[in-house]
């Protein structure tokens, strides 16, 4: 249960309407998720986190797909279930298969477990690794 109410678009004002409709013609849908009706009860940090967002996942040296993914693993790390099914949903309209998805949960798996031995283990980093 959101901490905040889901903001329909006759409770925002013009600002967070503004910006749902940019969501809208950048996505090609009528549909607004719950983050950012969550998120218009400040429109200054809707726009700032949308604006971020559509530079940040747009087409650059990663493809969407790509970027995609990382935010589900990212996701993962953080916790955010939230997060991990909006961006899976992404990362299957951007064409992820199932086989790609499974090999993306193996390699958060392994990353996971090898990041808890690193830790546990306190190993030092090689200095072939520093820069």
């Amino acid at each position: 249960m959101a901490t905040v109410k889901l903001l329909t678009d006759e409770e925002v004002g013009a600002a967070a309407l503004a910006v749902f409709d940019d969501i809208r013609k950048t996505r090609g849908t009528e549909f607004i998720n719950n983050f950012w009706r969550a998120l218009a009860h400040d429109p200054e940090q809707l726009k700032a986190t949308w604006e971020r967002l559509k530079s940040v996942m747009a087409n650059g040296a990663l493809d969407p797909l790509t970027k995609e993914m990382i935010y589900v693993a990212v996701s993962v790390a953080n916790n955010c279930s939230y997060c991990v099914h909006s961006h899976t949903a992404a990362a299957r309209a951007k064409g992820m298969t199932a086989q790609q998805q499974n090999e993306l949960l193996s390699v958060i798996a392994m990353a996971s477990q090898t990041n808890a031995l690193a830790t546990a283990l306190q190993v030092d980093v090689d200095e072939v690794f520093k820069e």
